[in-house]
């Protein structure tokens, strides 16, 4: 069955198409696009009506535009709009009200994306699931997820973020979330807020639309829980909290690691309950919570929850985990290159310092961004996370990550490099059989470029 036919994507664009069409997805790539797409020329750092032509030669069933280009044929199946962003976003509405979807939305400082695999790890298992692709969590990636629902779709997970205060509002308003999350509120974007009470306001956002048939899922643990609860309350939804506390509905009581597997101890409603997962790392743990929360918020038995989670592991750049074999030897990967800030930082080398090792612990580590005026003090404070002695060797990359170095004791094995290509000319000689290594860093700092390095070095690539 077809997602989009002209028909429906005139009348919830108000737009103007000459000829009938219908599309069996939606793209903003022409790389990407499958046949039969509609292409969406979207404006952003480059301008889609520039591969209008490049889309129809690769397939594109239409393609919608706010301008016919030079020299492209007019008569080529084209849905014409005042705004191509603002016709996206209509399409979205359209597509959310044509379901009968339960639609879950998350936010959160860190997590966001591993929560949403978790989650659709387990909607896929009970129902018709849609789900946004990649971290498409923004102003235009919120309405492409939306737009992109199949009507007949049972659940759907949309992750929101944020880099300015009142950004979320208006895309849980575009969703009209059945479930809201809230995972942690943690000191990342501070170049626009002034302090973490900031971020946890524009966080609350994503509850602002829900009413009384609605829940919100919080992290009783956060230090700024009131300001979140509050907004719950000024709707009224329904408030369900997970976190460590002994007031949390989904109460994480322990987890602990066995080879690649956490096994987690909880009590869910004043229920013990027990299960694990194929990832390494107590910040996946206490995200699971929120996961069980929602996903029971929408019917699904707790024991086929459990179930299904035995068959979860990391995603790539989160996390994931990889033997790379070299000649008769090994390595172990832990890829989390994706992105960091403080709290994902520490959350990664306790995962590597507990891991099992056969030979060394090395961490890679990029700069963080987006810290705001302390962004100096925040790289410099990674020094006293007490699991960082267990790690045998790190290798700093960046201009931010000296500050680091200067702080780590002088009988620390640590050499720092002032990009990551200088980095990965020396990679051969950084790296031994046995060892497990970790690469982390914010995704501007291209340090997922060291990860496929090390890829190259395994057998498989040659």
């Amino acid at each position: 069955m077809s997602l989009w036919s002209s028909k429906d994507a005139v009348k919830a664009t108000s737009g103007v198409s000459r000829i009938n069409w219908v599309a069996n997805g939606i793209s903003i790539d022409t790389r990407t696009l499958k046949m039969g797409d509609l292409f969406v020329a979207l404006k952003d750092q480059r301008d889609g009506h520039e591969y209008i032509k490049i889309a129809f030669e690769n397939g594109a069933a239409a393609a919608l535009v706010s301008r016919v280009p030079d020299g492209l044929d007019e008569n080529l199946p084209l849905l014409i709009v005042d705004d191509v962003l603002s016709a996206l976003e209509s399409m979205a509405e359209f597509a959310r009200d044509r379901t009968q979807a339960k639609v879950i939305g998350i936010t959160g400082s860190v997590g966001k994306t591993s929560t949403k695999e978790m989650l659709k790890s387990i909607l896929i298992a009970n129902g018709k699931t849609h789900a946004a692709e990649r971290s498409y969590n923004n102003h235009w990636g919120v309405p492409l997820t939306l737009a992109r629902m199949p009507k007949e779709t049972d659940f759907a997970v949309i992750e929101i973020g944020m880099n300015n205060p009142d950004e979320i509002r208006p895309l849980a308003k575009l969703a009209k979330l059945d479930v809201a999350i809230v995972l942690n509120v943690a000191p990342v974007h501070l170049k626009a807020f002034k302090n973490i009470e900031g971020i946890a306001y524009a966080k609350a956002e994503i509850f602002e639309n829900l009413s009384s048939s609605n829940i919100a899922i919080v992290n009783s643990d956060l230090s700024t829980f009131d300001i979140l609860l509050n907004t719950v309350q000024k709707v009224r939804s329904k408030l369900i909290t997970f976190g460590h506390t002994d007031a949390a509905d989904y109460k994480l009581i322990s987890s602990s690691r066995y080879g690649n597997k956490t096994f987690v101890t909880a009590k869910m409603n004043n229920l013990d309950f027990n299960f694990y997962f194929g990832a390494e790392g107590d910040h996946f743990a206490i995200n699971a919570m929120s996961v069980f929360a929602a996903a029971e918020a929408v019917g699904i038995e707790r024991k086929n929850i459990g179930n299904t989670f035995s068959n979860w592991q990391a995603p790539s750049g989160r996390g994931k985990r990889s033997t790379i074999r070299i000649g008769t030897g090994k390595i172990e990967l832990i890829d989390e290159s994706y992105n960091a800030n403080p709290i994902s930082m520490e959350a990664a080398i306790n995962v590597l310092s507990q891991s099992e090792a056969s030979g060394r612990k090395v961490a890679i580590l990029g700069d963080m961004g987006e810290l705001g005026e302390n962004e100096m003090l925040f790289h410099s404070n990674l020094a006293k996370i007490q699991s960082i002695k267990a790690i045998d060797i790190l290798y700093l990359v960046g201009p931010m990550m000296r500050c680091l170095k200067k702080e780590l004791p002088s009988q620390k094995q640590c050499l720092w490099f002032e990009s990551v290509d200088a980095l990965i000319k020396e990679i051969e000689n950084l790296v031994i059989i046995n060892d497990t290594i970790m690469v982390k860093g914010s995704n501007y700092t291209k340090v997922s470029k060291i990860v496929e390095k090390l890829k190259d070095l395994g057998n498989d690539a040659r």
